[in-house]
């Protein structure tokens, strides 16, 4: 009998690519559920690429109605699989302010969540799938799903990118590697070859580049407006993602984004810091962007951005500041409101520093490091820096890494950090674990690829797929696909 292996696919079908190649080489039986919009939707109705056994279209089986949800129903849930529903729901990005176009009530909210949960238990009672593979989980219904197969005890295989760039990892969980008995490779002696080696690898600078391409072309922009005004728009009924999106609003929106986004880079330039005083002592938090998985999912207790600061401000040492930094990727969400920053630089000992400024520079001289779940902490350990975070990462292998559980453990950890040697033999560790657990694949150049065909370079999501030039997409990427799929299974087998 062939195992049965439930995927997640959303509106990057770059996914399927993957699917195609373990369904036909290695004849497992695939299912799938898709969270799709509804013009995608008519590519799988009608394609014979490949052989799903079964299918579930998310948004067909969640729809908008005035019945109260089952409360009762939804902490029997929370009880059976461990999960906070109402932490998880009011850090999600369609149901809390970053949502610009439609205010979810707490039932509506509570209905969406209801069900959600009992199409995702009516799927699993039906298949009960031997693998779930998914990408690492950005959303809260993608994490609700992992979430409940994990607790039932089915085989997870998530795809992470590694902290190498370039390099994907597969666990059986967001943090997990399945590999632990690996052998020495690298013997780094001194911080200036690991941080060489850090800059090989570096995600940053293949991150700028992404970004430089993605919804890069004027061209694409105005041909995907056109598409927009002229087309139908049905997904405002049947997907809750996009309640309140009458093209007016979206288009208004827009033009509001453009204008938000020049006066607030216009703000950052005459106000924050570009320039270093070498004689202070400080504390560094980079920004994350927001929203993003490594807070809203990763940290949901501890995602309010500007308490964070204000908790590690008040519990820094005397004569001690913290130099807080914005993120760069930030301009692709047309940065933070003013009064953001505004508060953030009214917040005492706090120095705020400008998007545009050395990353490198701020964890050389710094003291301690401290954000609440992303890669800064990393590279830390790669400058002899320690550093604090608040929720659970791969890298807490490393002994100058430390996790935080709450506001009252701040002062005495800083305090026992502050000065810490990192130990170049916990980074050759992780290194060479993270290198017997990953494999390189050019996801990300991949999906770009789909973008630029079938979403006119990222524009427009709602877009139809054509079967011929989907066949075509696989077919010139089946080498790549395929060397990703051998990753996938061998892991399966593992």
């Amino acid at each position: 009998m062939n195992s049965k292996v439930m995927f997640w696919v959303n509106d990057d079908l770059s996914t399927l690519g993957l699917i195609d190649i373990i369904q036909k080489k290695y004849d497992f039986d695939v299912y799938s559920i898709l969270d799709i919009t509804d013009k995608t939707k008519k590519f799988f109705l009608e394609q014979r690429i490949i052989k799903f056994s079964k299918i579930w279209y998310l948004h067909d089986h969640i729809l908008k109605n005035s019945k109260k949800a089952d409360l009762d129903y939804l902490k029997l849930v929370e009880k059976k699989y461990d999960i906070d529903l109402k932490l998880m729901a009011s850090n999600e990005r369609f149901f809390n302010k970053f949502n610009q176009f439609y205010n979810f009530s707490v039932d509506e909210i509570n209905s969406i969540i209801e069900q959600e949960c009992k199409l995702f238990e009516r799927v699993l009672d039906e298949i009960k799938p031997d693998f779930l593979v998914i990408g690492i989980t950005t959303l809260h219904h993608n994490h609700l799903f992992y979430k409940i197969c994990k607790a039932r005890g089915i085989n997870i295989r998530m795809i992470r990118p590694s902290s190498l760039a370039g390099k994907y990892i597969v666990g059986d969980s967001e943090i997990s590697f399945m590999n632990e008995n690996v052998k020495k490779r690298y013997n780094f002696k001194t911080f200036s070859e690991i941080q060489k080696f850090l800059k090989e690898y570096d995600s940053s600078k293949r991150a700028k580049k992404v970004i430089e391409v993605f919804q890069s072309s004027r061209m694409n922009f105005f041909k995907a407006m056109v598409v927009y005004m002229f087309s139908g728009n049905s997904n405002i009924r049947t997907h809750y993602s996009y309640y309140g999106r009458k093209k007016l609003s979206v288009v208004k929106q827009m033009f509001s984004y453009e204008m938000n986004k020049w006066f607030r880079k216009s703000f950052m330039k005459k106000n924050l810091i570009q320039k270093l005083d070498h004689n202070e002592s400080y504390v560094y938090y980079p920004l994350h962007v927001e929203p993003e998985r490594s807070v809203n999912i990763a940290a949901p207790k501890f995602s309010n951005q500007i308490e964070v600061i204000e908790k590690i401000s008040s519990s820094l040492p005397a004569g001690c500041k913290l130099y807080v930094k914005e993120h760069p990727v930030m301009h692709v969400r047309g940065w933070r409101e003013t009064k953001i920053y505004k508060k953030i630089m009214s917040i005492p000992n706090v120095r705020l520093f400008h998007p545009a400024f050395s990353s490198e520079l701020l964890l050389k001289n710094s003291s301690l490091v401290i954000q609440i779940g992303g890669t800064s902490v990393l590279e830390a350990a790669f400058y002899n820096k320690p550093s604090i975070i608040f929720t659970d990462l791969d890298y807490l292998l490393i002994s100058s890494i430390h996790k935080i559980s709450s506001y009252d453990e701040l002062s005495s950890k800083i305090e026992y950090l502050m000065g810490k040697e990192v130990k170049i033999s916990d980074l050759n560790d992780y290194i060479d674990l993270v290198d017997a657990n990953s494999f390189e694949v050019d996801l990300i150049g991949l999906s770009q690829k789909f973008a630029d065909i079938f979403r006119y370079n990222g524009f427009l999501m709602d877009t139809e797929i054509p079967i011929d030039k989907m066949e075509n997409y696989l077919k010139e990427y089946q080498e790549e696909f395929s060397k990703y799929a051998k990753e996938i299974v061998n892991r399966m087998s593992s």
